[in-house]
């Protein structure tokens, strides 16, 4: 009997971590539920961040969280609560969420959070594979926010976002934002060699074509790559929802020390380590030979005996990771942990992160984890609640805007 534990987090701020408190995880406001389910392995998964107590046990069935489907007027009693009142004082101000298929389960769970319901869509596929799209719904006058990932199959669903944008164009909505929780060509940001493309322009210039407004992207692999697009973007990083689970970890930050994989991670690992009191930080030398090769050379700074966090954007097929963790292990590591906002698990990713060299993986859910690629140690948090509340900042923001216009 193994058991399946939800991670419900009272608070997605970061700000409790700068608490003078003598151990740098004290407090933690991370309530638990467990539920035994039979199954051989087990996993761990976030749900939204809601404040609540469930009124029966949460429904399993073939050892699957379910999440709850918001599909009536009624809402279930423990969300009616202050901040669903706010929800639907914002409703009239024509709000429309809409799904593609690269991740339904993080959109339903964004509009669950929202206190709204997914917009009507029809997206199917000929005999050809021709990706038809057609909206239930009436959006004239509306701001309209598509979320969709373009994970693998990266064509397919980029294809799917466009078609998407351009329907909502051509019916008349107001606004178009398209939220992308993984932008899957954010890697070909720049010409390393001679005769390359830059596939992040061209991408941005696809979605700028076919008539989007604005773009909410989830951790980009380069901070440059906002720059490529001609419409506003907004940057959101995935960093709180990481930080607020680690908060339940009651590790010293004298014991902690935070690792880049690579060079080129660098900043990201250095504003993830101030934000954990300052810890210290440490970088993994590496020579790359070829697309998804990577080999280690060295270890700048000292992981003797500390928790090495290894702090990453996304974790592809894991060669780098795993040969960094393997390094820090040589090098007298007390345990490794991996941090990731992208799990995108390409083979053999899995054996590589199940072979006993992290104590723990913690990735979110902005793209979907497929059942095959669940080990025990696992962890998968949602970024419904910070998605959730940027579309309703965002949406708060254009409508201000647009009164005085």
């Amino acid at each position: 009997m193994a058991s399946l534990t939800i991670i419900s987090p009272c608070n997605s701020s970061s700000s409790s971590l700068s608490s003078s408190s003598s151990s740098l995880f004290a407090g933690s406001s991370l309530s638990h539920k467990t539920v035994g389910y039979n199954q051989s392995r087990s996993r761990t998964c976030a749900s939204n961040s809601f404040k609540c107590n469930l009124p029966q046990p949460v429904d399993i069935g073939n050892g699957k969280p379910t999440v709850p489907i918001v599909n009536e007027r009624t809402l279930p009693k423990f969300l009616e609560s202050a901040r669903m009142e706010t929800s639907v004082n914002r409703n009239g101000a024509k709000l429309k969420v809409f799904s593609g298929t690269a991740n339904p389960a993080l959109s339903q769970e964004i509009a669950w959070y929202m206190g709204l319901e997914l917009g009507k869509i029809n997206i199917k596929r000929f005999a050809d594979g021709e990706i038809y799209v057609q909206l239930q719904e009436s959006v004239r006058g509306c701001d309209v926010y598509l979320v969709q990932s373009t994970c693998p199959p990266a064509n397919e669903n980029l294809m799917e976002l466009l078609i998407m944008v351009d329907a909502c164009r051509r019916a008349s909505a107001k606004n178009i934002t398209v939220v992308i929780p993984y932008f899957g060509y954010a890697r070909a940001d720049r010409k390393t060699q001679g005769r390359e493309s830059i596939a992040a322009k061209l991408v941005a210039n696809l979605i700028t074509e076919a008539g989007a407004n604005r773009v909410l992207a989830c951790d980009l692999h380069s901070g440059q790559s906002m720059g490529y697009f001609d419409i506003p973007v907004d940057h959101v990083h995935c960093q709180s929802v990481i930080l607020d689970y680690l908060a339940s970890k009651t590790i010293s930050s004298d014991d902690m020390v935070v690792v880049s994989p690579d060079v080129g991670g660098v900043a990201r690992a250095r504003s993830f380590a101030k934000k954990l009191s300052d810890a210290p930080l440490a970088i993994v030398d590496k020579r790359r030979h070829g697309h998804n090769v990577a080999e280690v050379m060295n270890l700048i700074g000292d992981v003797k005996g500390k928790v090495a966090v290894m702090v990453d954007d996304m974790i592809d097929t894991a060669g780098t990771i795993a040969k960094g963790a393997a390094l820090l292990h040589q090098e007298g590591a007390r345990e490794v942990y991996a941090c990731c906002s992208h799990a995108v698990f390409s083979p053999p990713a899995i054996d590589r992160l199940s072979s006993g060299l992290f104590q723990e993986v913690i990735i979110t859910n902005t793209l979907p984890v497929a059942e095959k690629n669940y080990f025990p140690q696992l962890t998968v948090l949602s970024v419904a609640n910070l998605l959730g509340e940027t579309i309703w900042r965002v949406h708060d923001d254009c409508s201000v805007s647009s009164i005085f216009q």
